[in-house]
C-alpha cells in the first residue's frame, strides 16, 4: 500500500499535522517519515517569478524598445536561498511509493499559489492530490480537514486567480516602473541631487500612496472656520445642564445667511444679537416644548476580520498591522486562535453549532474565565445561529478569527503584546454572547421667545456586554470609552439629574440662569495611522464616486487581508511614506510626494481606488468561475500595453517642476540633505 504525503507551508505546521496524525516516525533532513505517511513543509515560497532578463539578456538594460514586457508564457524558478528543501520537496512529491498528496499550506489564495508553484515545477502527474481546508491548527480540525480533504481540482479556479494576480502585480510593476522611470526618473533625482531614482510603481501600492498623499494635501490646503454657538444654561430641581441653540423653522435665524450650520454663527456679533434679544425679558425662563424619553440597546461589535484586528491593535498597542499580522500569525500556530488573514467578521452555521467547545476551553484562561463559565451556565450560546454575529453568505474562504479555546498552557511563554492581543480577541468573542448594554435616553427642546435649544443625555442602566469588554489592562472601562465614542449632543448624566428630567412634562417652564457663547473651529481631516490606512484599504470601494460601480465593486477593497500589511511595509522601506512608530502616524515623504505628482500626470488611473477595486473584483471573479483567466488576462495585458505607450511619448518634465516646487516647501533639509517633513 502506497504511502500519504503531507505537505505544509512551514515546519512549525507540519509538526501540528505529524502530531495529530500520531507520525511517531523518523525525522529527516527536510521531512518526518512513518511507515504510511511522510510529512514535509516548505518555507513560504520555494518558487517565484522570473526576472525579465531570464527570458531574454536584452530584457536587464531597461530600454523603450523592450517595453511592454508581455511574455506569452510565464518562466519560473526556484529561490536560490531555499533550494535545498525544494529539491527535498520535489523528490517526495515524485517517490514512487507516494499515492496520495495532502496539500496542507494555508487555505487562502496565496496558500494555494505556494503548492502550485511546487507542484508545477516539480512536474507532479499520476498522484492523487487532495486539499486540506482548515480553519484552526486544533489536533480536532486538522482531523476533519484531512478527513473532507477535497480533490485538488475543485480549487482550480482560486488557483487561477492567485496565478493571475501574481501576473497582474508582475506586468503593471515591471511595464509601468520601468517606463516612468526611463521617461522621468532624471527629473526625480536631477531635483532631488542623487545619482539615480527608480520610480517604484504598483497596482497596490501605487493606490494607497495616493490616498496617503491626498489626505495631506487636504489637511494643507484645510482653513479653518470659526464659528459661535449659543447655549443656555438651565437649573432643574438644584441641577444644572446645558441646552444648545439651533436655528430650526420658526426661528428669526431660520435659513439664515449669517449662520455656520443650524447651530452656530459665522461672526460673534450675530450671537451677542441674540443673546441680547433673548434676554430683554428678565427673569429668564424656558418652555419645555417637547420631552422625548427612550431605552436604547446597544449590541456587541462584530467579531473581528484581520483589518478590524490591525485597527484596534494599532490604537491600543500602537503597532504595526505587520506586526499584528505576525503575532496573531503566531497565536494561530500555537493553537490559541483559528486563521488570520480572513475578511469576514461572523462565524459560519456549522461552526456556530459546536462553539461550546470553543467557550468550555476558555473556562480556564484566567482573565475572563469566569465570563466564559456565566455564557455556558446561562446557555445564552445555543441560540447564537439567529443572530447577526452567524452569516454564511458573508463568508467567502474562512470566518472570524476566535479564540479556538485550546492552546493556553503556552500562554504565558508568549510575549506581553501577544498576550495582551489575544486577550482582545477572547473578549471581542465572549461579548457576542452577552446581552446589549442598555440606556436610558432623554431629549429635551426648551423654547425661549421662538427660538429652540436642545439637550440630550444618556444614561448606562443595564452594562450588558461592556461587563467583559474591557482589557484587563486598559486605564478606562468598555462603558467610559462608549460614552466618549457618543454623538456630543448626547450628555452623560447623574441618576439624579435623570429622576428629575424623567418628572418633566410639556409646557414646564425652568429657570435659565444664564446664556453664554462657545466659539468652536472647523477641524482638518486626519491623517491616517497604520490601523486606519488598514480599514480604508479594506473599504476603498466606498471612495467611488459612481454609485452604479460602487455597487458593482461593494465589498473589494485595494490589496486582500493577507497583503495589506505587506504592502505598507514596502512603502516605507523604499520612503514614499514615513511611519511614526510611537504614534502609528502615516505621512507622505517629498519622494513620495514627487512620485504621486509623476504618475498622477502620466498613469492617474494607478492612484484611483476604482482601478484597484475592480481588478480585485475580477480576480473574485476569476476564483467564483464567473469569467475566464484568459478573458481576464485579455484584458490585462490591453491595459498595460495602452498605459505604457501613453507613458512613453509623454512629456511633462517641465510641468512636474512647479509640482515639486510646490511640495518641496513643507520639507526641510537635515545636516545629511535629506529632507524631512515641517
Amino acid at each position: 500500500m502506497g504511502k500519504s504525503l503531507y505537505i505544509a507551508e512551514k515546519p512549525s505546521v507540519a509538526q501540528e499535522f505529524a502530531k495529530a496524525l500520531k507520525i511517531n516516525g523518523q525525522r529527516r533532513d527536510g521531512y518526518l517519515e512513518s511507515e504510511d505517511a511522510v510529512v514535509t513543509w516548505c518555507v513560504g515560497h520555494l518558487v517565484t517569478m522570473s526576472y525579465p532578463e531570464k527570458y531574454d539578456i536584452r530584457y536587464k538594460r531597461w530600454s523603450f524598445d523592450t517595453l511592454p514586457f508581455l511574455p506569452r508564457e510565464f518562466k519560473y524558478e526556484v529561490i536560490p536561498s531555499v533550494k535545498k528543501q525544494f529539491d527535498i520537496v520535489k523528490g517526495l512529491l515524485n517517490r514512487p511509493d507516494v499515492e496520495t498528496i495532502y496539500v496542507c499550506t494555508d487555505s487562502g489564495r496565496e496558500g494555494e499559489y505556494i503548492y502550485r508553484l511546487v507542484a508545477q515545477m516539480a512536474g507532479v502527474k499520476d498522484k492523487s492530490q487532495k486539499r486540506v481546508w482548515i480553519d484552526s491548527q486544533t489536533e480536532e480540525e486538522i482531523l476533519r480537514g484531512i478527513r473532507d480533504a477535497k480533490d485538488i481540482s475543485e480549487y482550480d479556479n482560486l488557483s487561477a486567480s492567485a496565478y493571475l494576480r501574481a501576473k497582474e502585480d508582475y506586468l503593471m510593476g515591471i511595464n509601468f516602473s520601468r517606463v516612468l522611470t526611463l521617461r522621468y526618473g532624471n527629473s526625480v533625482s536631477s531635483y532631488l541631487k542623487t545619482k539615480y531614482q527608480a520610480i517604484s510603481v504598483g497596482r497596490v501600492m501605487t493606490c494607497v500612496l495616493g490616498m496617503v498623499v491626498r489626505r495631506e494635501r487636504e489637511i494643507r490646503s484645510f482653513v479653518k472656520t470659526p464659528f459661535y454657538r449659543v447655549l443656555s444654561s438651565i437649573e432643574l430641581e438644584g441641577e444644572n445642564f446645558e441646552g444648545e441653540w439651533r436655528a430650526v423653522e420658526g426661528s428669526r435665524y431660520f435659513q439664515s445667511p449669517y449662520l455656520y450650520k443650524e447651530n452656530g454663527f459665522k461672526e460673534k456679533k450675530h450671537a451677542e444679537e441674540l443673546i441680547a434679544r433673548l434676554s430683554e425679558k428678565q427673569p429668564l425662563t424656558c418652555l419645555v416644548a417637547k420631552v422625548e424619553r427612550k431605552k436604547e440597546n446597544k449590541n456587541a461589535p462584530l467579531l473581528f476580520n484581520l483589518a478590524e484586528l490591525q485597527n484596534v491593535c494599532s490604537k491600543l498597542f500602537k503597532i504595526s498591522p505587520d506586526e499584528t499580522l505576525r503575532i496573531t500569525q503566531e497565536l494561530y500556530e500555537k493553537k490559541l486562535v483559528t486563521y488570520p488573514r480572513t475578511d469576514a467578521r461572523v462565524l459560519s452555521t456549522a461552526v456556530s453549532k459546536e462553539i461550546y467547545k470553543n467557550i468550555s476551553g476558555l473556562r480556564r484562561y484566567g482573565a475572563i474565565g469566569n465570563a466564559a463559565e456565566e455564557i455556558l451556565q446561562t446557555g445564552t450560546y445555543k441560540n447564537i445561529a439567529k443572530t447577526r454575529y452567524v452569516n454564511d453568505k458573508q463568508i467567502t474562504d474562512h470566518y472570524a478569527i476566535i479564540p479556538t479555546g485550546q492552546g493556553l498552557n503556552v500562554l504565558n511563554s508568549l510575549s506581553l503584546t501577544s498576550q495582551r492581543v489575544y486577550e482582545t480577541i477572547v473578549r471581542r468573542f465572549l461579548c457576542i454572547f452577552c446581552p446589549p448594554a442598555v440606556y436610558q435616553k432623554v431629549s429635551l427642546t426648551t423654547v425661549m421667545d421662538v427660538e429652540s435649544f436642545f439637550s440630550s443625555f444618556r444614561v448606562l442602566m443595564e452594562e450588558g456586554y461592556l461587563k467583559y469588554a474591557t482589557n484587563s489592562f486598559a486605564k478606562k472601562s468598555a462603558a467610559d470609552n462608549r460614552q466618549e465614542q457618543n454623538d456630543a449632543e448626547d450628555v452623560s448624566c447623574d441618576r439624579q439629574l435623570l429622576d428629575a428630567l424623567q418628572k418633566l412634562k410639556k409646557n414646564d417652564i425652568l429657570t435659565v440662569k444664564s446664556l453664554s457663547i462657545k466659539e468652536g473651529e472647523t477641524s482638518p481631516p486626519k491623517r491616517y495611522n497604520s490601523g486606519s490606512m488598514i480599514l480604508a484599504m479594506e473599504n476603498a470601494g466606498q471612495l467611488i464616486e459612481d454609485e452604479e460601480l460602487r455597487a458593482q465593486i461593494k465589498g473589494s477593497g485595494i490589496g486582500t487581508s493577507a497583503t495589506r500589511a505587506e504592502i505598507l511595509k514596502k512603502l516605507f522601506s523604499i520612503k514614499y511614506l514615513a511611519l511614526n512608530k510611537k504614534t502609528q502616524v502615516i505621512t507622505p515623504t517629498l519622494l513620495g510626494e514627487m512620485i504621486f505628482d509623476v504618475v498622477n500626470c502620466s498613469i492617474r488611473q494607478l492612484l484611483n481606488p476604482e482601478l484597484t477595486a475592480s481588478w480585485e473584483k475580477g480576480l473574485t471573479y476569476v476564483a467564483e468561475g464567473s469569467i475566464t483567466s484568459q478573458e481576464y488576462m485579455d484584458k490585462l495585458e490591453r491595459f498595460v500595453r495602452i498605459r505604457t505607450d501613453q507613458v512613453e511619448q509623454s512629456n511633462y518634465q517641465y510641468a512636474l517642476r512647479q509640482f515639486f516646487d510646490a511640495a518641496a516647501v513643507n520639507y526641510k533639509k537635515t545636516s545629511t540633505g535629506r529632507k524631512i517633513q515641517k
